[in-house]
């Protein structure tokens, strides 16, 4: 990082709550060429050790302590330090945990593919690293990558992986494009946040890293987000897909939505109500029927994978 040539300031934003003894871990571990440090106290009910963050900064590094009147979430959080951050002019701002569960060694990696204009957002991915993979939980990882698959799906993000990783980099005037208020205050955050830059074709390159599992104590819990991730991702995927191919644009991909979906579904109910029917008359069903929903169910599907294809290809990549 520091055989970069640029004349930029950096910011980062490290949303606190219930992590009196990982903070001062975490901002001991900031790299000097940080110019801004944003601690925003996310109504925790433990209190900030302010005096000993301090002491552990390095010198050329300074520090403001922000604080929520109520607990928003880590989200909430974040752009509370996002925001303070587009006004005082920083360019790139970096988002980092309070639980010391991130390396900060890696922030020249996340750094510089912003720096050298490549592209204008960069976040961690704990899966590329097999032997990092390894050490993660069970449980963590194989909610992750569970995550990770739908994630794709319902953000359009097909290229990226591990979106639930908090671990990124951005520049400020990227985030300066997107509505805040669309963004999730809690852990919905990082997901929300890339469906807001789907729409900007904002391109973002993971950069491998590993996870550090310490005596942090996670606020999540992991059942009760399968189901609110669930729901959100669905309602992510609908308004994508209808903004992206029916109110911004109607291309190939509209055409195979709009004729696969209905034609598989009728292939699928059309077939369930004959099945029960002359099963239920103890009748062999006609050959013009069972084709008829042969051909409904296979060229639907085929429509479904194509439609899936175009989408895949429209994804933000580097060209």
């Amino acid at each position: 990082m520091n055989s970069l040539n640029y004349n930029q300031k950096i910011a980062i934003v490290i949303p606190y709550y219930n992590a009196s003894k990982q903070i001062t871990r975490v901002v001991s571990k900031i790299p000097s060429f940080i110019n801004l440090v944003i601690i925003v106290d996310d109504k925790s009910k433990e209190s900030l050790p302010k005096k000993e963050i301090l002491k552990s900064l390095k010198e050329q590094t300074n520090c403001v302590f922000l604080e929520n009147k109520i607990n928003l979430g880590v989200g909430g959080a974040t752009k509370h330090g996002f925001n303070y951050a587009i006004s005082n002019d920083i360019d790139i701002v970096i988002k980092v945990d309070a639980d010391d569960q991130m390396d900060l060694s890696y922030i020249p990696e996340l750094l510089s593919p912003i720096v050298t204009k490549e592209v204008s957002m960069t976040k961690g991915n704990r899966f590329k690293d097999f032997t990092a993979l390894k050490k993660m939980p069970f449980l963590r990882k194989f909610g992750n990558l569970g995550l990770s698959f739908l994630t794709k799906v319902a953000t359009g993000y097909w290229h990226n992986f591990d979106p639930t990783n908090g671990f990124l980099a951005i520049k400020t005037s990227t985030l300066k494009k997107i509505d805040f208020s669309k963004i999730n205050d809690r852990y919905y955050f990082e997901t929300s946040l890339l469906s807001q830059l789907y729409f900007e074709d904002i391109v973002i390159e993971d950069i491998s890293m590993p996870a550090i599992y310490g005596d942090e104590k996670s606020n999540m819990n992991v059942f009760k987000m399968f189901f609110v991730f669930s729901k959100n991702l669905t309602k992510t995927f609908i308004k994508r897909i209808i903004k992206r191919y029916f109110l911004y644009d109607f291309n190939i991909g509209s055409l195979y939505i709009l004729i696969g979906i209905p034609l598989f579904l009728f292939g699928v109910i059309f077939g369930v109500y004959n099945w029960y029917y002359y099963s239920s008359n103890d009748t062999f069903t006609p050959t013009g029927t069972i084709m008829i929903i042969t051909i409904s169910i296979i060229l639907g599907f085929q429509l479904i994978l194509q439609a899936i294809q175009v989408d895949i290809l429209n994804a933000p990549n580097k060209k």
